[in-house]
């Protein structure tokens, strides 16, 4: 049974980091899913208004509620209604400093919905928000007696250490390169009408595959090791953490729960 067949015979709870990272991930994925529940960590508006002039919004919370509006009308195309759906709403950029929390409050979801699987980000170093959603799932199912089983979709990281390329698609190089899923031709056309709703993220999301998507089981992490060697891709704008300080916050959020480093 290939992951994506496995993954649509389940209850899935899908935890994204930012409201688009599950479509442009996983978009063909979540049209097959049954009644899944998507939980974001961000509001997807950072205190930095650059982003959100950039969209044209001088105000965060009027981007972050067109962010909100722009989710609601792609997971529709999905099938997915907006009881679907669950925010941690951590200030985007932020949710590195409530790793802790995100766990606790992703446990009571999943302990309340008892899924067959969580779908979430790898620990890549691609986004520090991305990351911290990655931790906090494998922080919250370890607090658990019964866990779902974790598997991950591609997000983006660092196509060279030391240089401010971009890759997306794939997993770090080195590991598990996941099961690529081939979108045949009409989730594919959805997965693109999915991502045009993004308008605000257009300039990323155009970068991301509609004809094919990876998942993984996910591999055990030392959350407080770097991914990877050099320079982080975050680490290449002004995104309110180095990676030496999210680790610094991952190993204080694994201390506090009682957890080892490894998960």
């Amino acid at each position: 049974m290939t992951i994506e067949d496995l993954l649509a015979g389940r209850s899935v709870v899908v935890v994204a980091a930012h409201p688009d990272d599950e479509s442009g991930s996983a978009g063909g994925l979540l049209q097959r899913l049954r009644d899944p529940v998507i939980v974001h960590a961000t509001d997807g508006s950072p205190r930095n208004l650059g982003d959100a002039r950039a969209a044209g919004y001088e105000r965060r919370e009027d981007y972050m509620l067109a962010r909100r509006q722009e989710l609601l009308n792609a997971l529709e195309i999905a099938g997915i209604g907006a009881e679907r759906t669950r925010a941690l709403d951590f200030v985007d950029q932020e949710s590195s400093f409530h790793m802790r929390e995100a766990a606790e409050r992703i446990a009571a979801i999943l302990k309340d919905i008892r899924p067959g699987a969580v779908l979430t980000h790898p620990y890549e170093g691609g986004h520090p928000d991305h990351d911290a959603a990655a931790l906090a799932v494998h922080l919250a199912c370890a607090s658990l007696p019964s866990p779902p089983e974790i598997f991950e979709f591609t997000s983006y990281h660092a196509a060279r250490p030391e240089e401010a390329a971009i890759e997306l698609g794939l997993f770090l190089p080195g590991q598990d390169p996941g099961e690529v899923v081939v979108l045949p031709a009409g989730r594919r056309e959805t997965k693109r009408r999915m991502l045009d709703c993004f308008v605000t993220q257009k300039r990323m999301l155009e970068q991301f595959p509609v004809d094919e998507e990876r998942y993984r089981p996910a591999p055990a992490y030392d959350f407080t090791e770097a991914p990877h060697p050099g320079r982080l891709f975050y680490e290449n704008f002004d995104w309110g953490i180095t990676g030496g300080e999210w680790r610094r916050l991952a190993g204080e959020a694994l201390r506090s729960a009682g957890i080892k480093a490894t998960l």
